[in-house]
């Protein structure tokens, strides 16, 4: 089920900048999976794995929102169908987490951190893919996953919202 009511989901990729070969494959085959299921793809919409996810949700016919850091819209990489210039800087991790309705992750560092952090603040649900080491966030519950592709992050955001009230 891809809405709430007659709206849309969003799921919110997040995670390096620079990625590995592997992760911006995972990043883009995360991308075709939130197209294929009929959601929306958010991102900080520059380069790295949001623009590897950007590609694949684009390539399958899907929608991407980018929330920019800066204020130049063009700054936005090619396959962000909808950009968001914030002048935020940093600031716009809090935007792309609390716009999404789940999270996933792929790789990632600081800026990857301080956005699962918010996640798991705003109670979104979390999905670590080749990502950061589940047991060293010292949370719980049925809102934070580990899993190993791409098909089972989305899958696993969906079994989240199925199993809590969100």
């Amino acid at each position: 089920m891809n809405t709430v009511g007659e709206r849309k989901r969003y799921i919110s990729v997040i995670g390096a900048g620079e990625p590995t070969a592997s992760q911006a494959e995972s990043a883009y085959e995360v991308g075709r999976e939130i197209a294929r299921a009929g959601y929306i793809l958010v991102c900080g919409g520059l380069s790295g794995v949001m623009e590897a996810a950007a590609r694949g949700a684009a390539e399958a016919g899907g929608m991407s929102l980018g929330i920019l850091p800066g204020d130049d819209r063009s700054d936005a990489n090619p396959y962000i169908t909808v950009s968001i210039p914030t002048g935020f800087s940093h600031g716009r991790n809090y935007l792309v987490v609390k716009t999404g309705d789940g999270v996933i992750a792929v790789g990632g560092g600081a800026g990857t951190l301080s956005e699962i952090g918010l996640a798991i603040k705003l109670g979104r649900p979390l999905v670590l893919l080749d990502s950061l080491d589940i047991d060293s966030l010292g949370v719980a519950g049925s809102k934070l996953a580990a899993v190993a592709s791409p098909v089972a992050a989305v899958a696993a955001v969906e079994r989240a919202w199925r199993s809590v009230s969100y």
